[in-house]
């Protein structure tokens, strides 16, 4: 186990592992204001919806829950034109790279990805959908849309950039916190 020497100052702690200092506060201290209990409850919901979808969208193609979440991300992707690599789908579903490749090698087998080697660099693979795959989860985004869309649509455009860009700080703070959290776990594995 690593050994983590913490420090309370005020409402402060400082954790200090493996000479690296992490300053943690307590988000939970201190009172929130009404608009961001609204936004934090607001997100939740959000994200509890959008979960709900991808069950139906794992229904709708056929595929456990986590394959139809890996398939939508590498459409996303695709749709984009940012194609995924193994290691970075993995990391956005919150698998191992080895339990990323025993999914992608599911989805492949049912001819639903490719796997293909960029141009400018062979050593890359990048995983892109099938035109069946592509087909069917468009299928699902009619079907399922129609309420979203029609919110947007609803929707003032000033508002809407103004949530993109509270969303996207979010978003943001969100990689930062993880990339802290994945920092200090790799920092506990050197002990």
């Amino acid at each position: 186990m690593a050994v983590v020497h913490e420090v309370s100052y005020n409402r402060f702690k400082v954790k200090l592992l493996h000479r690296k200092v992490f300053v943690v506060t307590d988000p939970l201290e201190g009172a929130w204001k009404p608009g961001q209990i609204a936004a934090m409850d607001a997100l939740h919901n959000w994200a509890l919806g959008f979960a709900e979808l991808n069950q139906h969208m794992s229904d709708w193609m056929g595929l456990p829950t986590s394959d139809a979440n890996a398939l939508g991300q590498i459409v996303w992707a695709a749709q984009q034109n940012q194609p995924l690599s193994p290691a970075k789908l993995a990391r956005r579903i919150g698998m191992t790279t080895g339990a990323a490749t025993v999914l992608l090698n599911r989805l492949e087998a049912a001819h639903l990805i490719e796997r293909s080697r960029e141009q400018s660099d062979r050593r890359r693979v990048t995983l892109r959908p099938t035109p069946e795959a592509r087909d069917k989860a468009r299928s699902f985004t009619i079907a399922s849309s129609e309420e979203i869309a029609a919110t947007l649509r609803d929707i003032p455009d000033s508002q809407l950039l103004i949530a993109a860009r509270v969303i996207n700080r979010l978003t943001s703070a969100a990689h930062s916190a993880n990339n802290r959290l994945s920092e200090m776990d790799q920092l506990k594995d050197l002990q």
